[in-house]
């Protein structure tokens, strides 16, 4: 279905009861300048804008305070190292994200004296910075007339023009019907007002049609179809994968101490420590090859992960023979006791977790 193209005066009514409604009942975000506010820090809502990539704003939050806090601009973040970024990222999945948000404010800071660009031409340019968060920063942070559209979006877009047409069909309409509604004036607020309607009142499920602003404009409640929209393709199943990852243990001077790797810079995970494991992949299972010799028990359970093209399951086995550090590979020993402080990605944190209880009992046997 095509989108229908509301007039100006019907757009018009549209983002005025939103933007009405906005005034009144948007979220207090720590990246959020309120109604009425000058406008936010641009690197404020360039890194919430990362961040927030396909994860919640409950989980996004305290990630964004310990950043700004710890690294209060471009200047600040461009000076940090690696490690230490994709440690603080930990936990937030999808770690090309903390790559290039490290090559992002290195660019800025090198080629843009510390400042973002004001356009979404320009900040599509810079790196880890696609069409929708160009888009955002430049809506939100510079006010431009920028067309933001995110699942929520999506969802509010489809149903106030009833677009029937499966999603990622229908993209190209809702985003032609919200360029339709989309304000000149305060489009930053227009934009988070569309995404605060999606998050809350015009939820996936039981859509709360009798208070939302727009209820009176909406095509699918009209129709009675509201919740079954947008309409999606069937979901192809993920390839499963198997692998194996290595719980490698020593007493230290001061306790129990494991050794951990630093993944490549580049592909999954990189730059992460990690557990060393056998190689596995997207593409295929892991070898069942260990780094080494020893004795080797595997812990009972496993741990299963899944990533954006797959489903792992990841076995762990446990050694406690003495390990030199030239033989197991290039990486470190760590305190067991302080592995929160390690950056783990979760994947290799619920490794870790099932092999530190596992491991006292094999240990024992």
């Amino acid at each position: 279905m095509v989108a229908v193209q509301p007039s100006q005066q019907y757009s018009g009514d549209i983002a005025a009861a939103l933007l009405a409604h906005y005034d009144v009942h948007a979220r207090t975000l720590p990246w959020r300048a309120m109604p009425g506010a000058p406008a936010p820090d641009p690197y404020r809502v360039w890194l919430s804008e990362v961040m927030l990539q396909q994860t919640t704003v409950a989980a996004v939050i305290p990630y964004f305070q310990a950043f700004t806090s710890r690294w209060p601009d471009f200047a600040a973040l461009a000076s940090a190292e690696d490690a230490d970024v994709m440690a603080a990222w930990a936990g937030l999945g999808y770690y090309s994200r903390a790559r290039n948000l490290l090559k992002c404010a290195r660019t800025v800071a090198a080629d843009h004296g510390g400042q973002l660009p004001p356009s979404a031409a320009a900040l599509a340019l810079l790196p880890g910075i696609g069409p929708y968060t160009a888009a955002a920063i430049a809506a939100i942070a510079f006010g431009e007339r920028a067309i933001v559209v995110d699942a929520n979006v999506e969802r509010v877009a489809s149903r106030l023009f009833a677009i029937t047409t499966p999603m990622p069909a229908a993209k190209p309409a809702i985003r032609d019907a919200v360029d339709g509604i989309a304000p000149a004036d305060r489009p930053g607020d227009f934009a988070q007002a569309m995404m605060d309607l999606g998050a809350g009142i015009c939820s996936p499920r039981a859509p709360q049609c009798l208070i939302c602003p727009l209820s009176a404009h909406c095509m699918a409640r009209a129709q009675g179809i509201a919740e079954e929209l947008p309409r999606k393709a069937p979901k192809k199943a993920k390839p499963e994968r198997r692998g194996t990852a290595y719980w490698i243990e020593r007493q230290g001077i001061e306790g129990r101490e494991i050794w951990l790797v630093r993944r490549p810079p580049h592909g999954m995970l990189g730059g992460m420590r990690a557990l060393p494991d056998d190689r596995w992949s997207a593409r295929a299972d892991g070898d069942s090859q260990p780094p080494f010799t020893a004795r080797w028990s595997l812990a009972p359970g496993s741990v299963v992960h899944v990533f954006t093209h797959f489903r792992l399951t990841l076995s762990i086995a446990v050694t406690a023979s003495p390990v030199a550090p030239d033989i197991a590979g290039d990486g470190e020993w760590w305190p067991v006791n302080s592995l929160d402080s390690a950056g783990l990605p979760t994947l290799f944190s619920k490794a870790s977790s099932l092999a530190a209880r596992a491991t006292q009992t094999i240990i024992e046997e």
